[in-house]
This record gives structure tokens, C-alpha cells and sequence, in this order.
């Protein structure tokens, strides 16, 4: 058994031959950093910049392509869940497919079902505009305008990833009595 070990022991010392110890016995490695890239800096700055002006409490606030909407009056707490995903969301409206015309009848039938029905806080899916070509997102350029319209929305923000990104919008309703 010893004739084995002392085999190994010299193949060990052959195979780490022209090493040298590390001094204080650990491996540091250093973390590879991504490389460089300003794809997105402009449209970072230039929303950071909106943020900061606008603040939480701000009145209405038009950002991230028109799709950050506030009346004034809504509670920073309130916009705070809303913008977190953090509000029940009691139903929701998919536009995907739709034309331009056939959305605005869409929003407008949910919008009177909404108010029906006492609904607070709601999800609209407009998509993100990948087939629109070199127009651009048209719904959700659509949708953030028409949403200022009606009387009954206090605010909306983009939804979480989780919820669709800035492919939808969450919304919050008036509370209506009856």
C-alpha cells in the first residue's frame, strides 16, 4: 500500500511541478465586466432627467412615451403601489390585433364597464407595437391618449414585466358610488 501512495505522491509533485504556492491561500478572481455599450444611454438620461423633474408628486405627468399619467389629487402612496404592481388588478382589456378604431370602441365598452361595475384598478394590453414597422408602437401611442380622456382615470403607469412591461398599461379608476 505504501508503494501506491508514494506513486501518487510523485505523480502529484510531477503534475504541479513549476507551480508556486498562493501566499495567503485564496483564489481571487476578477468579475468580468460587460462590455460598454450606449444603446440605451440617451433614452436612460433623458428619463431620469423627466423623473427628476416630475418627482412623485408631480400633476400630470407625461413620460415614457406618454404613458405615465397623473391627475393631481392621487395620493404618492397610491401611484407608488400602482407603479409597483402592488393594487389588485380586478379585470383587464387585450387590444392586441385590434385596428385603431376598433380599440377606441373596445376601451370605450370597458371603460362604461368599469364604471358599472365600481372597479378600481384594471390592466389594458396594448402591445408593444412589433408589427406596427417603422411607425412605431400605434395602440400604445393611441391608448395613452385616449386613457387622458375619460373623466373616471386617475392615473396609469406601465406594468410590471411580469404583467406585460410596456406593453400595458395598469390603471386607476374613480371610486364611483352608487
Amino acid at each position: 500500500m505504501s508503494d501506491k501512495s508514494d506513486s501518487d505522491k510523485r505523480l502529484f509533485r510531477d503534475a504541479v511541478r513549476g507551480t508556486r504556492r498562493i501566499k495567503d491561500g485564496k483564489v481571487h478572481h476578477e468579475p468580468q465586466r460587460p462590455e460598454a455599450s450606449a444603446r440605451f444611454a440617451r433614452a436612460d438620461a433623458i428619463e431620469v432627467l423627466e423623473q427628476s423633474l416630475l418627482g412623485e408628486g408631480g400633476g400630470d405627468a407625461a413620460a415614457d412615451d406618454g404613458m405615465v399619467y397623473r391627475r393631481s389629487g392621487v395620493r404618492d402612496k397610491t401611484f407608488r403601489k400602482l407603479k409597483r404592481g402592488q393594487l389588485s388588478i380586478q379585470d383587464e382589456l387585450d387590444l392586441h390585433g385590434l385596428t385603431s378604431a376598433e380599440a377606441y370602441d373596445a376601451l370605450k365598452d370597458f371603460m362604461r364597464f368599469c364604471v358599472a361595475h365600481r372597479l378600481q384598478c384594471v390592466r389594458i394590453i396594448h402591445g408593444k407595437g412589433y408589427r406596427s414597422g417603422h411607425r412605431g408602437p400605434v395602440l400604445k401611442r393611441q391608448v395613452g391618449i385616449w386613457l387622458r380622456r375619460f373623466d373616471e382615470v386617475l392615473a396609469f403607469c406601465p406594468a410590471r414585466p411580469a404583467d406585460g412591461g410596456d406593453g400595458a398599461v395598469y390603471l386607476l379608476l374613480k371610486k364611483t358610488s352608487r
